[in-house]
């Protein structure tokens, strides 16, 4: 008999070691390395590759002129127009979706919602590797999802979740989640690179040969990115992040890959007694109990291809210790850390003795370049204690000298502000509307504006 053998596989990337070791030098991660026994399986498959290198045939080519492309296939559609556009005009019969979000943000709840909704017309089934019956079934029944179309099983064998997919008689199957199961073939622990990536492997090839449209759950690491192996966002059609503040506030749903569809919509929810629900209007929703205090800035920024117009909030105090303190809720630290240096340097405005804090209100996180404006305005007006005349929003991005820079799709952000009542935009001198007071400098526009 022979001897049976064990390697060290790294969770991130894949690579394979003799011994344990603390960082993979493939990807850089700490503490990725799990020991898995290689067993005869193992070389059956090695022996596999090199009877198909003898045993493939040549492929069937022909001129990219003569393909005919086939007729767009149907869609499911979900009760929320705005996760419609995200997903390119709804769920795409064949394809397969990934959703990833932070523990107890309402993955469940969401994909209960769209159960709900897509059964109503087709047979969908909920696969849970992670809660019972009746656990899923009060869900259900608090969401009002209860159909003689919605079908659930328990399971977390990939073997038998492939198969059940195969057999072509749903439209929509949910798995919940991909990290709980396992194939019988392999010897590893559900959740390991080999696992997932072969599990996800046999899903995506049911689902396709059937044409089942199939939304798998996706687990994330402390870091909020998604845990597992790379390759499994590279095996899926669709990549969906599900973030925000689990406790309250604003949830968005985007997507980061999306071969049907763009990358730049968002779809904007908030959680109530009765699940996800749709925001309509989100800026009216984050300016209700705004306050015209010193420190406080209106930004209009964009989700996706949607105009915003959000809270900047900033708190200057005198630090008690040798080290000021920076932090930042919704917004990059180390973008923070940036600008602070820059109003430093260009505005000779005195911030090393002082702790500055940031706030994004509503629960958002800003990713927008434009946002920079803003930001240095707020952190100006709380170190000064003055504020901005309430009729004004603001945006643009801060160069490293002080310059003001132009910021994306302008005319959208311009519009919002006008559809809210506000009456002058603080702005990149490149926009031509009579709407924007032109920015042209940091220093310039901090003493005209807020240092008065």
């Amino acid at each position: 008999m022979a001897k049976s053998k064990s390697n060290f596989i790294c969770q991130k990337c894949g690579a394979s070691y003799s011994k344990w070791v603390g960082k993979c030098e493939n990807c850089g991660e700490w503490n990725s390395l799990v020991e898995q026994v290689i067993d005869e399986s193992e070389a059956v498959a090695k022996s596999a590759i090199a009877k198909g290198q003898i045993s493939g045939k040549s492929l069937s080519i022909s001129s990219i002129r003569d393909i005919t492309p086939s007729d767009s296939k149907a869609r499911l559609l979900t009760e929320f127009q705005d996760l419609n556009e995200v997903l390119g005009g709804g769920i795409l019969m064949g394809s397969v979706s990934l959703l990833t979000g932070q523990p107890g943000i309402g993955k469940s709840t969401l994909l209960m919602q769209i159960c709900a909704e897509i059964s109503k017309t087709k047979k969908v089934l909920y696969i849970s590797g992670e809660e019972s019956a009746g656990q899923v079934k009060l869900r259900a029944k608090r969401l009002g999802a209860e159909s003689d179309q919605l079908f659930f099983a328990s399971s977390t064998s990939g073997n038998d979740i492939a198969k059940t997919i195969e057999s072509g008689e749903f439209s929509l199957v949910i798995v919940d989640s991909i990290q709980t199961l396992s194939l019988a073939e392999i010897s590893s622990a559900p959740g390991t690179v080999s696992q997932v990536n072969n599990c996800g492997n046999l899903i995506i090839r049911a689902a396709k040969a059937t044409d089942t449209a199939v939304i798998i759950v996706g687990h994330v690491t402390k870091e909020g990115t998604l845990a597992g192996p790379k390759v499994l966002e590279h095996l899926v059609d669709v990549v969906l992040n599900f973030e925000g503040d689990r406790y309250g506030g604003f949830k968005t749903v985007r997507a980061v890959k999306n071969r049907f569809g763009s990358t730049s919509e968002v779809a904007i929810f908030e959680m109530n007694d009765k699940g996800l629900s749709e925001v309509k209007n989100p800026s009216a929703a984050l300016l209700a109990e705004r306050q015209n205090t010193d420190g406080s800035i209106i930004l209009a920024t964009l989700e996706g291809s949607r105009p915003i117009l959000v809270e900047i909030q900033a708190l200057v105090t005198k630090s008690n210790f040798g080290y000021p303190k920076r932090t930042a809720s919704g917004f990059d630290l180390n973008r923070l850390n940036l600008l602070i240096a820059v109003i430093e340097r260009r505005t000779k405005l005195f911030l090393n003795d002082k702790d500055i804090f940031v706030n994004v209100v509503g629960g958002m996180r800003l990713q927008d370049s434009a946002a920079d404006l803003a930001v240095c305005m707020a952190i100006a007006s709380a170190a000064a204690g003055r504020k901005l005349s309430e009729d004004y929003v603001v945006f643009g991005e801060v160069g490293l000298g002080g310059e003001i820079r132009s910021a994306f799709r302008p005319d959208q952000r311009i519009a919002e502000a006008k559809k809210l009542g506000f009456t002058h935009a603080l702005a990149p001198k490149t926009i031509k509307d009579k709407f924007v007071i032109p920015a042209n400098d940091l220093r310039e526009t901090l003493i005209k504006y807020v240092n008065n």
